[in-house]
């Protein structure tokens, strides 16, 4: 299946990491100020969505999604909704963090939303990778110096992290707790992680 790669505004420092994230076949969706990223990616828009408060509209040959600058969504969000209505169950996040950490935080309820749908998706920036944990689990080899989890989902139950420094065994996560930080997963040894209820934050550091 296709991934649809939604590039937001956010500074992005170490190009040349994330572009080694990226796909031949990704469909590449831009959004406002991450037009600007558009050079450095070195991968045209296949559709560009924005009400253009950022950046002006490049008037390019992609097909090109206009929005009021009045909104409930942001211009990701709006993006990403229209990926999933065109059917795409797979997706990359990439300047979405950083900068104004109002729209970081939007970004993150963005990747909620996307595993409420479903969907598999990944936000990277320059240091990390995020995405949601829920019963499905995830894993974190050991080429990842640290790991963090954060409950922000109501209730996480039942959390269990096996292959690692600080191992959890049928734990509860409260919102309100940093019990899940800086974790590191054993060498030679890949950590796994599962909440038997509710949903994860998994930030996989890349580098220090």
């Amino acid at each position: 299946m296709k991934r649809a790669v939604i590039v937001g505004g956010a500074p992005i420092g170490r190009i040349g990491s994330i572009r080694s994230y990226l796909r031949a076949d990704d469909t590449m969706i831009y959004c406002d100020g991450g037009l600007r990223h558009v050079a450095a990616l070195g991968r045209k828009a296949d559709l560009i969505v924005g009400d253009f408060d950022s950046h002006e509209n490049p008037h390019a040959a992609a097909e090109t999604i206009v929005l009021p600058h009045e909104k409930d969504d942001t211009d990701s969000y709006y993006a990403a909704k229209e990926a999933l209505r065109r059917g795409y169950r797979d997706f990359l996040l990439l300047g979405a963090s950083g900068a104004r950490l109002d729209h970081t935080l939007g970004n993150l309820a963005l990747l909620l939303m996307l595993d409420g749908a479903g969907a598999n998706a990944l936000l990277v920036d320059d240091y990390a990778e995020m995405e949601i944990v829920s019963q499905k689990g995830a894993r974190v080899s050991d080429r990842y110096p640290y790991f963090s989890l954060f409950n922000l989902d109501g209730s996480a139950r039942a959390v269990t992290v096996t292959g690692a420094k600080y191992p959890l065994h049928d734990a509860a996560l409260p919102c309100d707790s940093s019990l899940g930080v800086s974790n590191e997963p054993l060498p030679g040894q890949t950590a796994e992680i599962r909440a038997g209820e509710g949903r994860l934050l998994l930030i996989r550091v890349r580098e220090e």
